[in-house]
Protein backbone atom coordinates (compact mmCIF):
# COMPACT_ATOMS: atom_id res chain seq x y z
CA UNK A 1 0.00 0.00 0.00
CA UNK A 2 1.67 2.97 -1.02
CA UNK A 3 -0.29 6.36 0.74
CA UNK A 4 -0.56 9.53 -1.74
CA UNK A 5 -2.54 12.11 0.28
CA UNK A 6 -3.21 11.99 3.99
CA UNK A 7 -5.01 15.05 5.58
CA UNK A 8 -4.05 14.25 8.78
CA UNK A 9 -0.22 14.77 8.06
CA UNK A 10 -1.13 18.54 7.40
CA UNK A 11 1.05 21.12 9.70
CA UNK A 12 -1.10 24.25 8.59
CA UNK A 13 -4.24 24.41 6.72
CA UNK A 14 -4.96 21.99 4.15
CA UNK A 15 -6.73 24.82 2.18
CA UNK A 16 -8.98 22.65 -0.09
CA UNK A 17 -11.41 24.59 -2.08
CA UNK A 18 -14.59 24.84 -0.35
CA UNK A 19 -18.92 25.46 -1.57
CA UNK A 20 -18.83 26.48 1.16
CA UNK A 21 -17.92 24.08 3.66
CA UNK A 22 -15.76 25.59 6.90
CA UNK A 23 -11.76 24.29 7.80
CA UNK A 24 -11.22 24.02 11.55
CA UNK A 25 -9.20 22.31 14.14
CA UNK A 26 -10.80 19.47 15.50
CA UNK A 27 -9.54 15.92 16.77
CA UNK A 28 -9.07 12.61 16.00
CA UNK A 29 -10.07 9.51 17.99
CA UNK A 30 -7.38 9.40 19.93
CA UNK A 31 -7.20 13.51 20.64
CA UNK A 32 -4.64 14.49 18.19
CA UNK A 33 -5.32 18.04 16.69
CA UNK A 34 -6.03 17.89 12.99
CA UNK A 35 -7.71 20.13 10.45
CA UNK A 36 -11.37 19.21 9.70
CA UNK A 37 -13.92 20.34 7.25
CA UNK A 38 -17.77 20.87 8.75
CA UNK A 39 -20.86 21.90 7.39
CA UNK A 40 -24.43 22.12 9.00
CA UNK A 41 -26.82 24.06 6.87
CA UNK A 42 -29.94 21.79 7.65
CA UNK A 43 -32.77 24.35 8.09
CA UNK A 44 -32.37 25.22 4.84
CA UNK A 45 -33.64 23.46 1.89
CA UNK A 46 -32.19 22.22 -1.20
CA UNK A 47 -28.23 21.97 -0.14
CA UNK A 48 -25.47 21.77 -2.57
CA UNK A 49 -22.13 22.29 -0.54
CA UNK A 50 -19.00 20.91 -1.74
CA UNK A 51 -14.75 20.49 -0.75
CA UNK A 52 -12.85 19.73 -3.24
CA UNK A 53 -8.79 18.44 -2.47
CA UNK A 54 -5.97 19.65 -3.99
CA UNK A 55 -4.42 17.83 -7.10
CA UNK A 56 -3.08 14.86 -6.15
CA UNK A 57 -1.27 13.00 -8.82
CA UNK A 58 -1.43 9.36 -9.30
CA UNK A 59 1.80 8.05 -9.57
CA UNK A 60 0.92 5.29 -11.70
CA UNK A 61 -1.47 3.74 -9.68
CA UNK A 62 -4.55 2.86 -11.89
CA UNK A 63 -6.83 2.78 -9.12
CA UNK A 64 -7.47 4.64 -6.45
CA UNK A 65 -8.46 3.80 -2.58
CA UNK A 66 -10.05 6.59 -0.29
CA UNK A 67 -10.28 6.23 3.42
CA UNK A 68 -12.53 9.07 4.81
CA UNK A 69 -13.75 9.23 8.60
CA UNK A 70 -16.03 11.55 9.58
CA UNK A 71 -18.87 12.09 12.03
CA UNK A 72 -22.75 12.83 11.31
CA UNK A 73 -25.55 14.62 13.29
CA UNK A 74 -28.66 12.32 13.70
CA UNK A 75 -31.54 14.68 12.35
CA UNK A 76 -34.07 13.46 14.92
CA UNK A 77 -31.87 14.84 17.40
CA UNK A 78 -31.91 18.36 16.14
CA UNK A 79 -35.67 20.29 17.13
CA UNK A 80 -37.49 21.24 14.69
CA UNK A 81 -35.23 20.36 11.54
CA UNK A 82 -37.06 20.20 8.60
CA UNK A 83 -37.79 17.01 6.57
CA UNK A 84 -34.63 17.96 4.08
CA UNK A 85 -32.17 16.87 6.59
CA UNK A 86 -30.00 14.05 5.36
CA UNK A 87 -27.48 11.72 7.32
CA UNK A 88 -25.13 11.07 3.88
CA UNK A 89 -23.05 12.80 1.70
CA UNK A 90 -21.49 11.90 -2.15
CA UNK A 91 -17.76 10.93 -2.95
CA UNK A 92 -16.69 12.47 -6.35
CA UNK A 93 -13.00 12.47 -8.24
CA UNK A 94 -12.10 14.36 -11.44
CA UNK A 95 -9.11 13.54 -13.03
CA UNK A 96 -7.14 16.49 -15.30
CA UNK A 97 -3.32 16.27 -16.64
CA UNK A 98 -2.63 19.32 -14.35
CA UNK A 99 -3.54 21.05 -11.47
CA UNK A 100 -5.81 23.59 -13.33
CA UNK A 101 -8.58 23.84 -11.41
CA UNK A 102 -10.14 27.51 -10.22
CA UNK A 103 -12.77 28.04 -7.66
CA UNK A 104 -15.44 27.74 -9.79
CA UNK A 105 -14.39 25.12 -12.45
CA UNK A 106 -14.57 22.71 -12.60
CA UNK A 107 -18.31 23.03 -12.34
CA UNK A 108 -19.80 21.78 -8.33
CA UNK A 109 -22.15 19.20 -10.34
CA UNK A 110 -22.26 15.95 -11.27
CA UNK A 111 -20.71 15.70 -14.79
CA UNK A 112 -18.03 16.50 -15.06
CA UNK A 113 -17.27 15.36 -11.83
CA UNK A 114 -17.66 11.13 -11.19
CA UNK A 115 -19.43 9.67 -8.44
CA UNK A 116 -17.61 6.95 -6.57
CA UNK A 117 -20.60 6.31 -3.99
CA UNK A 118 -23.35 7.87 -1.90
CA UNK A 119 -21.76 7.37 1.95
CA UNK A 120 -23.38 6.29 5.00
CA UNK A 121 -22.98 6.85 8.47
CA UNK A 122 -22.73 3.86 10.87
CA UNK A 123 -23.53 5.68 14.10
CA UNK A 124 -24.51 9.16 14.48
CA UNK A 125 -23.96 11.61 17.06
CA UNK A 126 -26.90 13.59 19.16
CA UNK A 127 -26.67 16.42 21.55
CA UNK A 128 -26.44 14.33 24.44
CA UNK A 129 -23.44 13.27 22.85
CA UNK A 130 -21.75 16.35 22.47
CA UNK A 131 -22.62 17.52 25.41
CA UNK A 132 -20.74 14.58 27.30
CA UNK A 133 -17.73 15.06 24.38
CA UNK A 134 -18.56 11.46 23.29
CA UNK A 135 -17.05 11.05 19.75
CA UNK A 136 -18.60 8.71 17.11
CA UNK A 137 -16.40 8.64 13.93
CA UNK A 138 -17.43 6.35 11.19
CA UNK A 139 -14.55 4.93 8.71
CA UNK A 140 -15.51 4.35 5.75
CA UNK A 141 -13.21 3.13 2.13
CA UNK A 142 -14.03 3.45 -1.36
CA UNK A 143 -12.22 2.18 -4.46
CA UNK A 144 -12.70 3.94 -7.79
CA UNK A 145 -10.85 3.03 -11.65
CA UNK A 146 -9.45 3.15 -13.97
CA UNK A 147 -7.45 6.29 -13.80
CA UNK A 148 -5.34 7.19 -16.55
CA UNK A 149 -4.57 10.76 -16.02
CA UNK A 150 -1.62 11.84 -14.44
CA UNK A 151 -3.86 13.31 -11.40
CA UNK A 152 -7.01 13.91 -10.20
CA UNK A 153 -8.94 15.92 -7.48
CA UNK A 154 -11.52 14.35 -4.76
CA UNK A 155 -14.82 16.08 -3.79
CA UNK A 156 -17.53 15.55 -0.60
CA UNK A 157 -20.42 16.64 -1.50
CA UNK A 158 -23.39 17.57 1.62
CA UNK A 159 -26.72 18.36 -0.20
CA UNK A 160 -28.35 18.73 3.75
CA UNK A 161 -26.56 16.99 6.59
CA UNK A 162 -24.97 18.10 10.00
CA UNK A 163 -21.60 16.49 9.71
CA UNK A 164 -17.36 16.73 10.22
CA UNK A 165 -15.05 15.30 7.73
CA UNK A 166 -12.56 14.29 9.97
CA UNK A 167 -9.68 12.62 7.67
CA UNK A 168 -9.33 11.52 4.39
CA UNK A 169 -6.39 9.30 2.94
CA UNK A 170 -5.75 8.45 -0.28
CA UNK A 171 -3.78 5.52 -1.54
CA UNK A 172 -3.17 2.83 -4.45
CA UNK A 173 -2.14 -1.37 -3.31
CA UNK A 174 1.06 -2.92 -4.85
CA UNK A 175 2.48 -6.38 -4.32
CA UNK A 176 5.75 -5.91 -2.96
CA UNK A 177 9.33 -7.30 -4.42
CA UNK A 178 9.47 -10.99 -3.67
CA UNK A 179 11.63 -13.75 -4.24
CA UNK A 180 9.66 -16.92 -5.25
CA UNK A 181 10.09 -20.62 -6.13
CA UNK A 182 13.70 -19.61 -6.94
CA UNK A 183 13.04 -15.73 -8.70
CA UNK A 184 13.02 -12.22 -7.97
CA UNK A 185 9.60 -10.44 -8.44
CA UNK A 186 9.59 -6.57 -8.70
CA UNK A 187 7.51 -3.88 -6.82
CA UNK A 188 4.02 -4.48 -9.13
CA UNK A 189 1.02 -2.35 -9.09
CA UNK A 190 -2.77 -3.80 -8.73
CA UNK A 191 -4.85 -3.36 -11.84
CA UNK A 192 -7.62 -1.34 -12.68
CA UNK A 193 -10.04 -3.11 -10.67
CA UNK A 194 -10.87 -4.64 -7.80
CA UNK A 195 -10.86 -8.10 -9.66
CA UNK A 196 -7.45 -7.36 -11.72
CA UNK A 197 -4.63 -9.92 -11.83
CA UNK A 198 -1.88 -8.31 -13.25
CA UNK A 199 1.14 -10.55 -14.52
CA UNK A 200 5.03 -10.13 -13.46
CA UNK A 201 7.55 -12.19 -14.92
CA UNK A 202 10.33 -13.39 -12.63
CA UNK A 203 13.96 -13.42 -13.15
CA UNK A 204 15.70 -16.34 -11.40
CA UNK A 205 17.93 -15.95 -8.87
CA UNK A 206 21.75 -16.15 -9.41
CA UNK A 207 23.15 -19.58 -9.89
CA UNK A 208 19.32 -20.81 -11.18
CA UNK A 209 17.83 -21.37 -14.25
CA UNK A 210 14.02 -21.61 -16.12
CA UNK A 211 12.44 -25.42 -15.53
CA UNK A 212 9.34 -25.92 -17.91
CA UNK A 213 7.70 -22.83 -18.52
CA UNK A 214 7.95 -18.84 -18.06
CA UNK A 215 7.72 -18.42 -13.87
CA UNK A 216 5.25 -16.25 -13.16
CA UNK A 217 3.22 -14.57 -10.15
CA UNK A 218 0.03 -12.42 -10.75
CA UNK A 219 -0.95 -9.27 -8.08
CA UNK A 220 -4.12 -9.00 -7.27
CA UNK A 221 -6.34 -5.97 -6.23
CA UNK A 222 -5.46 -6.07 -2.96
CA UNK A 223 -1.70 -6.11 -3.32
CA UNK A 224 -1.12 -9.87 -3.05
CA UNK A 225 1.10 -12.33 -5.20
CA UNK A 226 -0.34 -15.17 -6.34
CA UNK A 227 -0.90 -17.61 -8.69
CA UNK A 228 2.47 -18.79 -9.19
CA UNK A 229 3.45 -20.55 -12.15
CA UNK A 230 6.47 -22.23 -13.20
CA UNK A 231 9.84 -22.00 -11.08
CA UNK A 232 13.63 -21.76 -10.74
CA UNK A 233 15.52 -24.32 -10.18
CA UNK A 234 19.13 -24.42 -9.11
CA UNK A 235 22.33 -25.41 -11.59
CA UNK A 236 24.04 -28.08 -11.40
CA UNK A 237 26.57 -28.01 -7.95
CA UNK A 238 24.49 -25.78 -6.32
CA UNK A 239 21.65 -26.52 -3.88
CA UNK A 240 18.90 -23.77 -2.54
CA UNK A 241 18.86 -22.28 0.74
CA UNK A 242 16.71 -20.56 2.88
CA UNK A 243 14.80 -17.74 0.74
CA UNK A 244 14.58 -19.70 -2.60
CA UNK A 245 18.27 -18.72 -2.86
CA UNK A 246 20.78 -21.25 -4.42
CA UNK A 247 24.65 -21.80 -3.23
CA UNK A 248 27.16 -23.83 -4.00
CA UNK A 249 26.37 -27.36 -2.33
CA UNK A 250 28.62 -28.26 0.15
CA UNK A 251 30.45 -31.51 -1.96
CA UNK A 252 31.37 -28.83 -4.72
CA UNK A 253 32.88 -26.59 -1.67
CA UNK A 254 34.90 -29.52 -0.61
CA UNK A 255 36.24 -30.86 -3.43
CA UNK A 256 37.38 -27.30 -4.86
CA UNK A 257 39.59 -26.71 -1.50
CA UNK A 258 40.82 -30.48 -1.67
CA UNK A 259 42.01 -29.11 -5.19
CA UNK A 260 43.50 -26.07 -3.77
CA UNK A 261 45.42 -28.01 -1.30
CA UNK A 262 46.65 -30.54 -3.69
CA UNK A 263 48.06 -27.44 -6.28
CA UNK A 264 49.82 -25.92 -3.23
CA UNK A 265 51.47 -28.74 -2.12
Amino acid sequence: MKTLMDSTTATAELGWTVFPWEEVSGYDENMNTIRTYQVCNVFDANQNNWVRTKYIPRRGAQRIHVEMKFSVRDCSSIPRVPGSCKETFNLYYYESDADTATKVSPPWMENPWIKVDTIAADESFSQVDLGGRVMKINTEVRSFGPVSRNGFYLAFQDYGGCMSLIAVRVFYRKCPRAIRNGAIFQETLSGAESTSLVAARGVCVPNAEEVDVPIKLYCNGDGEWMVPIGRCMCKAGHEAVENDLCVLSPNVVHNSVKNNIKKAL
